[in-house]
Formats: structure tokens, sequence, C-alpha cells
């Protein structure tokens, strides 16, 4: 089988398309046939030494696709079905071995592209803002980069909730995409300043929360637009990792919290996944949440998907299709 591996750090020209065996089946495993494996910053972490990795090493953290062999110890799965995952290395490829454990099956009404599209960035968003910071109706947020595949979805879950959301863009085509998530206020950062158009909204550290994936360009203006006591959720590195902060800081500016969530803590127990891509699945069964597909890759252009991905060249989600 054809994957995309990686065996030395560096930039996107360091992914290798390599041939493979098939994986073989295990206990409490499935064998599945992608069908899409998502694009995350993870991925790009990971190729580029941020998060270290044993080498050589498949990327690709999430995926979809339909069972082609079920392991010993399986009784509720199927050969045919189709499955969903996220937090499960090697997905970058034809075939992927997934723990039963860490696969959900995917409702017969949600196509696979969709379901392997919602699932990383789908329970990053919904333990953002059903966990991480619980969103009450009226409370205010910021969501960076709110064109991108966790940003839109998080935009709509905050309003599902009832918060009032600002976000922010790069571009005036990024804006319309973010808008169609229907966000309280689009703020274009190359325009001004997110932190002085905030501000000119809602007043002086109006936010109980900000939800910050793109690190170190945006995290301290950010800082400076929380209300007393309110919280920073820092989840992810985009624009680079955020430098160390003195305790002090958050003192001085309010007794704030400052959090650095991941997804694998947020789904590590079974109940916790199912429960998460349950609700996923059904928002997108009644079209309450859309799911994004912005671009789409055939599986030897994997290091273009990361190029595109690292220049801020998308918007939605992007997949791989082996």
């Amino acid at each position: 089988m054809i994957a995309i591996q990686v065996k030395e750090t560096g930039g996107a020209e360091t992914l290798e398309m390599v041939d493979q065996a098939e994986p073989e089946i295990q206990p409490s495993h499935l064998v599945v046939a992608v069908a899409a494996a998502g694009v995350n910053f993870i991925d790009t972490y990971q190729r580029g030494g941020l998060y270290p990795m044993e080498m050589p090493f498949v990327l690709g953290m999430e995926g979809a696709g339909r069972v082609v062999e079920v392991g010993d110890g399986v009784g509720d799965v199927s050969v045919g079905d189709v499955v969903a995952w996220a937090d499960v290395q090697g997905s970058y490829a034809q075939y992927a071995l997934i723990p039963r454990d860490r696969a959900v099956i995917v409702p017969g009404d949600v196509a696979p592209e969709t379901a392997a599209a919602a699932m990383l960035q789908g329970l990053t968003a919904h333990y953002l803002a059903t966990s991480t910071f619980p969103l009450e109706a009226g409370h205010r947020c910021l969501i960076h980069a709110g064109a991108g595949g966790v940003g839109r979805l998080l935009i709509q879950i905050a309003k599902r909730i009832g918060a009032e959301v600002f976000t922010t863009v790069g571009s005036d085509e990024k804006a319309q995409v973010a808008s169609a998530a229907g966000p309280d206020h689009v703020i274009n950062y190359r325009q001004r300043p997110f932190s002085e158009a905030v501000e000119e909204i809602a007043g002086t550290r109006p936010l109980d929360v900000v939800y910050d994936g793109v690190g170190a360009s945006t995290f301290e203006d950010g800082l400076g637009l929380l209300k007393r006591r309110g919280m920073m959720v820092s989840f992810g590195n985009a624009s680079g990792a955020v430098p160390p902060i003195s305790p002090l800081v958050l003192s001085r500016n309010g007794s704030l919290y400052l959090t650095r969530p991941t997804l694998g803590h947020y789904i590590g127990e079974r109940p916790e996944l199912e429960a998460r891509a349950a609700d996923l699945f059904q928002w997108i069964e009644e079209s309450s949440l859309d799911v994004l597909v912005g671009n789409r890759y055939p599986l030897n252009d994997a290091a273009q998907a990361h190029q595109d991905l690292e220049g801020r060249a998308t918007t939605g989600k992007s997949l791989l299709i082996p």
C-alpha cells in the first residue's frame, strides 16, 4: 500500500511516499480502507520536530473509511461498516490499523469525507466550548482563525450555546467563510489590530475567554482583552509556540486563567469520545453543524497540503484522498 512517511524532521519536502505492507489485523483492532485522512497542524508540528516522534513514522492522526478486517474480541463492528477516528497515528495511507476503542461508527446519513473532516477538529471544538471553558449564554468569546477548520466549527457550537462571538480572519475572502458560520463580529486583523477592534465594539477588557489556536502572534494581545478571572485557552501554535510566561503576568492582568489543552486528554476515556462524537454526528445529521471541506488533495500531494496549511492558504478542512 501507499503511505506518507517522515524519516527526518524538516519542511514539507521531507514527506516521502513509500510502498509498504498493508497492516496485519490484531486483536481488538480494525483494518480500515481509508476514504479520507484529515490534514491538521499537529501533522506539521510532528513533521517539523516541535512534537518529537520516533522515526520513521507515517503521518496522520484522523480519518474515516470502510472496515475490511475485524480483529478478535471485536463484537460490535462488522466488515463493511464505516468508522472514523482521531488521535490515532498513521492515517496518511491507503489502509490503517485502528484500535476499536478509538473508532466510532459513522451514521449512514454522514458521508465518510464529512466524518473524516469532523473528527479531530470537531472534537477539539466540542471540548473547548463545553469542557475547557464551558460556554454559557451571554458569555463573550474570541475565536481566532474563524475561517479555519476548528475556528469555523467552534463558532457554530458557541452560537448554538448562545455566546457572543468575536472572530479574526486574515482576508476579505476568509471573512466571508467565517461569516457563514454565524459569528457576531468578524475582524480582519490585516486591516487593524484585533484588540483595538474588539474593544471598540465591546469596551475595555470585555471577554470571558479567548480560544487561541494561532499562538505566538496573538497570545499577548489576547491576554489584554480578558476580563478579571477570564481564561486564555491556548490550543495551537499556527504562528509559532507561545514563549514562556511568568505567572505574575496572569496576576497583573486580573488573576487570569491559562490552559494549554490537548485533544487526547478530553477523549482518553471511551465514554467521553462516544459522547462528543455522538453530538457532532447528530448536529451534522440535523444540518445544524456545517462541516466545510475546503481542499481535497490526492495522497501523493501531501506536501502541497502541508504548504497550503502552513501558508494560511486554506479555509475549512483539508483532506487527503488515498
